[in-house]
């Protein structure tokens, strides 16, 4: 309808308004592929002002990132190096002083291209327990995961999936393995289909769950035929809208006793909404790009390889859908994904969600924030909720 506008004008303005639908067109075009296009760096947009090795600190800019407490990774150097930060100990004249915890690799020194991250743990190791690398049969090839047994053979048959977000890969599902464990379950962390460990599809685009949810499906396949009998789903961030439509779509549901949001998408208009008013983006560029998403004719200018159904993928209009116990943990100071749908979900279905709000966690990073409070809170709801 813009650009039906814009080529209505005449004279010297209708010439303005074929370069401003063309820019239009452009930018529509390429937040519609941002969103799509799976991403393997994330900007480096953190600077690390002082290192002492000495007193066991860094000093970093002040972020919102670098300012919350916590236990943090910290990539730096494009991500040549890696090292684990834990509480602040000063806030001053824009830096924040933390405590260094270690250096994985790399040398840390100051330098303006390092990243703050949620995941802590990098390898599977790391964590002290007994882990194999599966392999998971997929309607695309063979899609790696790691697999924590059980502690004890009563508990072999719970079993807990991870499904990790837009941009990440199955490290971040390690932060949570633990809390699970220590209850007794089987721990697999998934990957899937363009996350840069599973196969590729064809069009190697996101299909925001709409296709993901496939991978899972194997994945609770591969669990069943392991001796699972209850099975958790735990998805994080764009993970969490992979485990509604897998919830909604599989044939494997009875298997399924319950499912664990972080962060989750549970409505992709809205997050997407909300970060097109973060980037000041005119309302008529996001819906635009929206559009481009949702129609067939856009395949040629996203490269994806079938339209999505945005609409479909709102589980606040389809709360009548869902019918699982469900336990969501969401910051309101996410930053990228809004609580608000979160929220409106556990209005909706207060007869089987159970939300755990936080203040100040940002996105996907609550157990960094408060171990303690995260681990817990799932512990409750899996004795409340889950046979």
């Amino acid at each position: 309808m813009i650009a039906k506008t814009l080529w209505t004008a005449a004279g010297v303005a209708g010439g303005l308004a074929l370069v401003a639908a063309a820019g239009a067109g452009f930018v529509m075009a390429r937040v519609a592929r941002t969103v799509i296009t799976p991403v393997r760096k994330r900007p480096q947009n953190q600077t690390v002002r002082a290192v002492d090795r000495d007193a066991g600190t860094v000093t970093l800019r002040s972020t919102p990132d670098a300012a919350v407490p916590g236990r943090y990774g910290l990539w730096f150097d494009d991500e040549t190096g890696y090292a684990k930060i834990g509480g602040v100990i000063e806030k001053v004249n824009g830096s924040v002083t933390r405590t260094l915890e270690s250096v994985a690799f790399g040398e840390l020194r100051p330098t303006w291209r390092a990243r703050i991250t949620g995941y802590y743990y990098l390898e599977p190791e790391e964590l002290g327990l007994p882990v194999q690398s599966v392999i998971i049969d997929t309607d695309l090839g063979e899609a790696p995961a790691w697999l924590f047994p059980s502690a004890d053979d009563a508990g072999s048959d719970r079993w807990v999936i991870q499904v990790h977000g837009w941009g990440a890969s199955r490290q971040e599902g390690l932060r949570a393995v633990r809390a699970f464990h220590d209850q007794g379950y089987t721990c697999l962390l998934a990957s899937y289909r363009n996350d840069g460990d599973a196969p590729e599809s064809a069009d190697r685009r996101y299909g925001l769950g709409g296709t993901e949810w496939r991978d899972i499906d194997a994945a609770i396949r591969f669990a069943a035929d392991s001796g699972a009998r209850s099975i958790v789903l735990m998805g994080w961030s764009m993970g969490g809208a992979v485990v509604l439509q897998t919830i909604t779509r599989t044939s494997s549901v009875d298997l399924i006793h319950g499912i664990v949001l972080d962060s989750p998408v549970i409505d992709w208009i809205d997050t997407l909404e909300y970060q097109a008013k973060l980037l000041r983006l005119p309302d008529p560029i996001t819906q635009g790009a929206l559009r481009i998403i949702e129609s067939a004719w856009g395949g040629p200018i996203t490269g994806q390889g079938a339209p999505i159904d945005l609409a479909s993928m709102n589980f606040v209009a389809r709360a009548a859908d869902l019918s699982l116990p469900t336990l969501i943990l969401h910051s309101d100071d996410d930053g990228f994904v809004p609580s608000t749908a979160s929220r409106a979900l556990a209005e909706a279905r207060s007869d089987i969600v159970t939300l755990v709000p936080f203040a100040v966690a940002l996105h996907t990073k609550l157990w960094n924030y408060d171990q303690e409070r995260w681990t817990s809170s799932i512990a409750a709801w899996l004795a409340e909720n889950i046979d």
